[in-house]
């Protein structure tokens, strides 16, 4: 026990450097805001619980959620695939992922996330040189988001794993603007009895965003023209989050189960609309629960972006929450999940209905720990 404790402080220990450097750094363009796609989720089963799933997860998306959670997956081989819509369709949220045991206690994976808006009107060139309006001139372009994520997790034994990713971000908007990041996230997992621990640091070594522009001289004078700035190469900055989390399985009778996970999860970029806040760091808590019955129809729900704001007339703070439900169902080795995230409109973020399917290959493959989830 107390070589698990130091292992976790070890690891605590390690990412506190990287929070106050990249805080503490004036000179780069350190944005709170950066790389935002990737902090929506994946998976209809963590999203139905408010994303409250860095101790419970012990599947494919662990590639996302923690990746040392990969040590549990079911079988040889799991697949994992999802895809959301929102602004009425406009913006399409699609992932995948991919999982294979190498051995008894080690694991592989790969996640593929786009997150795009295509077909958008291009109308810089539509005045010609004569001044003239044609139509024939719009083109469409897409502005799309990707983030590729190489995942490996091991047991160190019994109960406790580690994972890390390796994690390449492209962003493209059309042919005007690209940009490629690289970044590192790290996590672990303590399980005992009923019980799970987890502690996820994601962009630990924080992820830089190249970005390069190439503007026409017709785009530049539309810039130009309506009062934009012309935008120039530039380095973008994501600092990293670290996420606790502690979950509990309870056995309700013969043909019940329930999982309930509270989560904290810690910005160091500054002061947000958190209810735990300072100058330095922001926390906000996240809690979300599964009700199993005979492990095959699965009901959950959960509780998360908890911020607190100014009420429309300016003269005070109201807490605005974000409610979010999920149903789950598992035939053999299929598992069919869906999410209705901020239900009835509840706080200022965006509501959507959330699908994600799930394969087990090989499920006759022993996995790495008894006391994962299957």
């Amino acid at each position: 026990m107390k070589i698990n404790r130091l292992f976790l402080f070890c690891f605590l220990l390690s990412s506190i450097p990287a929070f106050k450097a990249q805080t503490a750094t004036k000179n780069e363009p350190v944005r709170k805001y950066s790389n935002e796609f990737l902090a929506i989720g994946v998976g209809a089963r963590a999203l139905g619980m408010s994303g409250a799933f860095v101790s419970a997860v012990s599947d494919a998306t662990s590639g996302y959620w923690n990746p040392a959670g990969l040590t549990g997956i079911s079988g040889k081989f799991q697949v994992a695939l999802m895809h959301s819509e929102y602004f009425a369709g406009i913006a399409k949220y699609d992932y995948g992922s991919i999982a294979t045991r190498i051995d008894k206690k080690s694991v592989i994976g790969v996640s593929v996330i786009r997150f795009g808006v295509d077909d958008i009107p291009d109308t810089s060139e539509l005045i010609d040189a004569n001044g003239n309006i044609n139509y024939d001139r719009i083109t469409s372009f897409s502005a799309a988001d990707y983030g590729f994520i190489l995942s490996y997790a091991r047991q160190i034994k019994e109960g406790l794993s580690f994972g890390v990713n390796a994690k390449v971000v492209h962003r493209k908007v059309g042919d005007f603007a690209k940009s490629y990041g690289f970044g590192l996230d790290a996590g672990i997992q303590y399980n005992k009895g009923k019980w799970r621990l987890a502690a996820m640091a994601r962009d630990v070594s924080s992820t830089f965003n190249a970005w390069s522009y190439n503007l026409s001289q017709s785009q530049r004078d539309a810039f130009n023209k309506t009062g934009n700035v012309i935008p120039s190469n530039s380095l973008e900055i994501t600092t990293p989050t670290l996420t606790l989390g502690a979950a509990r399985n309870f056995t309700l009778g013969k043909k019940f189960t329930l999982l309930a996970e509270l989560d904290l999860q810690t910005t160091f970029d500054g002061m947000r609309n958190t209810i735990i806040r300072d100058k330095t760091f922001s926390m906000s808590p996240v809690f979300g629960f599964e009700a199993g019955y005979k492990n095959i129809i699965f009901l959950r729900g959960g509780v998360g972006n908890i911020q607190t704001m100014l009420n429309d007339e300016g003269t005070g703070r109201v807490t605005s929450v974000q409610p979010n439900l999920g149903l789950g169902l598992k035939i053999r080795g299929i598992m069919i999940d869906y999410a209705l995230t901020d239900i009835g409109d509840q706080s200022t973020a965006l509501y959507s209905n959330v699908f994600s399917l799930r394969f087990d290959i090989n499920s006759a493959a022993p996995s790495a720990s008894s006391t994962k989830e299957k």
